[in-house]
């Protein structure tokens, strides 16, 4: 069975997704708060699929909050933190999205 586009974009998401987080690890915002995108990861399987996000998921958007302007302007991350699927993530874990 031949796989089409969209099921092979879907399944290499998550990995592109770890690649931007890894490239942005060393972003760190003016405020006190360390931003480290990769310490989203435990949000990958809410963001790749319709589960809900884990506890530790939303822990970490808490923390991480103060930065998602900041990621917003890295070219790698602007599709992961602005797509409608992250915003309904933040809206589960009631994590407010600020306006950038």
């Amino acid at each position: 069975m031949k796989r089409s586009r969209t099921s092979i974009g879907k399944l290499l998401q998550p990995l592109a997704l770890a690649v931007a987080l890894a490239l942005a690890t060393s972003f760190v915002a003016m405020a006190e708060t360390s931003c480290v995108p990769l310490e989203l990861s435990p949000c990958i399987p809410a963001l790749s699929s319709p589960v809900s996000p884990s506890g530790m998921c939303c822990q970490k958007l808490r923390e991480q909050q103060p930065c998602f302007c900041g990621y917003m302007r890295i070219p790698a991350l602007a599709p992961y933190v602005g797509n409608p699927r992250a915003r309904e993530i933040c809206k589960s874990c009631g994590v407010p999205i600020p306006r950038c």
